[in-house]
């Protein structure tokens, strides 16, 4: 047993670490539960979260120097600047004080590793920082790890419509409903250079290491502003993130009760972006997943009734090109021009003085480009910076929620990010209801950049108490996995929610199964999340020509479509998709790459439907109109294949395995500096278009995306419920639960979610007793 004195803790209370890494917190108030919640996230997982704050507030040149002067300049565009008075009460009429006593445990555990009571992690020393003390509105403030909607895709639409039709697009983005073609006449006539949304991509990139940026000087600071595809900051020379859910109402459960499972995509890394935590006072008992920066938990279930989320794809925020004057201090605002708002902010930098930077705001958003020459502007509007947008506080709300219209009600504040939130009670009641503040726009459907002029403006939100729900559907079940999932009575001319959705059959896979009774336990429902059956796999093997040689032929043709690791057929699909197929067909129908650069790597559901027929002037416009030049290319590129393959891994089939290409990776972020604290390789299964999402890109096969944490849960016999969260759930590299979930996770495996005092005394394996100073 280790004990620790805490100053800001009001009675005793304990944390039960049991045999997985599960924190198990107990405490004599609701006050105390999320101090100790707080302490605990210092614990485990405090270089995470230290380097989280000072990210979102723009703190990281006082660190690490120079090289991040930028980021930082970036970082605070986006800070929310408002009143907090509607901000906390968006959250909830004790969000206040819960975040105050989250940041007191968070500090009272910083003091005890500056005092050496805790460890200190290793990447503080390796890089000679210490951890910094945190305020209530810290928790809030920061706006720059949320999720939203779709400001990189406005940009790469645009480009892509100036050089070619807006069927070509779709093999970048597809969308769902398609709009009209008067619809791209409200796009802006201002060409925009593709920097303009660096300063959005650096706001929201993680925060990087190499030699070279930490070495950088004040005069390279401008330099250190580029993002490249995978979100990485480099020296200036499209997102996956999804999830899936779904409730199993009681009727088609062999228990009789319900079954949610939870399983949220987002990029790989080490420490995992998700903390797995159980809070219990004597007014609440909660137990799920959140992010290790934030109190309280956004999918789990407090004992009574279970919840979750996925991102419900709604488009939160919109490019406006503003007309500027000469000296660049106003904007065309109508027949008049309005002042930009124009704060000099103070930076921090180590090694040198302090530096002083503009930040310009516009009434559509900060200014996020500005072009003197050519008097014109680029500004962000966005949900996030707008009060009640904190990323996932609303569920300080929904999480102690116990009835369906309680549910209902506490999401009708749900800012950001948009999600399709889910529900299930010890009642059997169950529930769907989409949440979000969603801009009304008037007259356009924010898909392209338009003019600032005041033309296109949003009249306010749609909230949850606007979007669709369904309460205890006839069909015995709720799901989402991120596909279009507004009612087809929906006005998406009147109310543009948005177009942009996943249409890789998740979703259909997973109505599928559990339609037909294939999820009515809980070891069906963890199958099911780790499905890798790719409907969209076998529509495109169908298309096989018998011209085909018999070995590749014959291999596909008897293949099931799982892309399980141990599969040889797996292996050779997603090397000819991915290597070969879509860049040969991507070629075809833009042989510029100056085209080409914004249609890669080329939307999977596009491609198979453009090879079956579905839009005929893509195949026209690639050559593969006729059925001959089809079959043709098909045989050509899985030709290619067979060859990269067996190049690779040796001429006998018998010895292919997709997971010896395809592997699980989680990067650590000072890897570049201090190579030791990833996790990996671990041969994966799944992949791009499997309910066990597995996305990867084709440079190196290394997965970058998909479900680090997994959950389902048995609703009123709680204790039968299971998790996983990989690598593990520690923070510090030295501890045994930094990476012990890893292995368990890539073999689709999972570990108790015990809930109950009994059955978590028994897996009890470390236990800190807390006592007030």
């Amino acid at each position: 047993m280790t004990a620790f004195t805490l100053k800001g803790l009001e009675a005793p209370a304990s944390i039960s670490v049991d045999t997985w890494g599960m924190a198990h917190i107990r405490a004599e108030t609701t006050r105390d539960g999320f101090f100790v919640q707080g302490f605990n996230a210092a614990r485990d997982r405090l270089w995470q979260i230290d380097l989280w704050r000072k990210r979102g507030l723009g703190l990281l040149a006082a660190d690490f120097g120079p090289g991040y002067l930028m980021q930082d300049r970036a970082a605070r565009l986006f800070l929310y600047r408002g009143d907090m008075a509607p901000e906390w009460a968006a959250y909830g009429d004790d969000a206040e004080m819960i975040c105050t006593a989250f940041a007191a445990g968070i500090n009272a555990g910083i003091d005890q590793v500056l005092s050496g009571a805790l460890p200190m992690p290793p990447e503080f020393t390796e890089l000679g920082t210490k951890p910094a003390r945190w305020s209530a509105e810290d928790v809030v403030r920061i706006r720059t790890h949320c999720l939203s909607r779709n400001a990189g895709s406005e940009m790469a639409r645009a480009k892509v419509l100036s050089l070619a039709d807006p069927d070509v697009d779709l093999l970048r983005q597809p969308l769902s409903p398609a709009v009209p073609k008067t619809e791209w006449q409200s796009t802006s006539t201002t060409a925009l250079p593709d920097g303009a949304l660096s300063v959005y991509d650096l706001a929201t990139a993680p925060v990087t290491f190499s030699p070279q940026r930490l070495a950088a000087t004040l005069d390279e600071a401008p330099l250190w502003s580029g993002v490249d595809a995978r979100k990485t900051v480099h020296r200036a020379e499209p997102p996956m993130e999804g999830s899936n859910n779904w409730i199993v109402a009681p009727a088609l459960t062999t228990s009789g009760r319900a079954i949610m499972a939870s399983d949220p995509h987002r990029a790989h890394a080490a420490p995992s972006l998700r903390y797995m935590t159980h809070i219990k006072t004597p007014d609440l008992d909660l137990i799920g997943a959140g992010e290790p920066s934030s109190p309280g938990i956004m999918a789990g279930h407090n004992g009574q009734a279970a919840f979750s989320l996925t991102i419900f794809c709604a488009d939160q925020e919109d490019l406006f090109v503003l007309e500027t004057t000469p000296d660049g201090s106003a904007y065309r605002d109508g027949d008049s021009f309005a002042p930009l708002t124009r704060t000099e902010e103070v930076f921090a930098v180590k090694g040198e003085a302090d530096q002083t930077l503009p930040l310009l705001f516009s009434h559509h958003g900060p200014v996020i480009f500005e072009d003197k020459a050519r008097q014109m502007a680029v500004a962000l509007r966005t949900v996030f910076t707008d009060a009640g947008t904190a990323p996932y506080m609303c569920s300080l709300k929904t999480m102690r929620s116990t009835t369906v219209a309680g549910f209902q009600k506490a999401a009708e504040t749900w800012g950001a990010p948009s999600v399709n939130l889910i529900y299930a009670d010890v009642a059997g009641d169950v529930c769907w209801q989409a949440a979000a503040y969603v801009p009304r726009r008037n007259g356009w459907r924010g898909l392209t950049p338009v003019a600032g002029d005041g033309q296109f403006k949003w009249d306010g939100y749609l909230t949850a108490a606007d979007l669709p729900s369904t309460v205890n559907p006839d069909c015995g079940f709720v799901h989402s996995a991120n596909e279009m999932n507004l009612p087809d009575s929906w006005d998406h001319t009147q109310f543009p929610v948005g177009f942009e959705w996943f249409e890789d059959g998740r979703a259909d896979r997973v109505a599928d199964v559990i339609a037909a009774k294939g999820a009515s336990d809980i070891a069906a429902n963890c199958a099911l999340q780790t499905d890798t059956h790719s409907s969209l796999a076998l529509r495109l093997v169908t298309l096989l020509p018998d011209s085909i040689p018999v070995p590749a032929r014959a291999l596909l043709r008897q293949w099931d479509g799982r892309a399980d690791a141990g599969s040889a057929a797996a292996l050779l699909f997603e090397v000819w998709l991915s290597s070969h197929l879509r860049p040969r067909l991507l070629e075809l129908v833009a042989p510029d790459l100056s085209l080409r650069k914004y249609l890669q790597p080329g939307n999977i559901p596009t491609v198979v439907r453009l090879l079956e027929g579905a839009h005929p002037s893509l195949a026209a416009r690639a050559g593969l109109a006729e059925d001959a030049a089809r079959d043709a290319f098909l045989a050509q590129t899985l030709d290619q294949a067979w060859q990269d393959i067996s190049s690779r891994f040796g001429e006998n089939p018998d010895d292919w395995r997709w997971g010896d290409l395809h592997k699980g990776w989680f990067d650590h972020a000072l890897t570049p500096v201090k190579p030791g604290f990833d996790v990996g390789p671990l041969a994966k299964s799944g992949n791009s278009t499997t309910v066990m999402l597995a996305h990867y890109d084709a440079s190196d096969y290394r997965v970058t995306v998909g479900a680090s944490v997994r959950m389902v849960v048995d609703v009123g016999a709680w204790d039968n419920s299971v998790w996983i969260n990989a690598p593990g759930q520690s923070g510090l590299p030295q501890d045994p639960h930094y990476d012990d979930l890893a292995p368990v996770w890539a073999e689709g495996e999972y570990v108790p979610l015990l809930y109950s005092d009994a059955a978590v005394a028994e897996a009890t394996q470390t236990r800190i007793e807390l006592t007030p100073a």
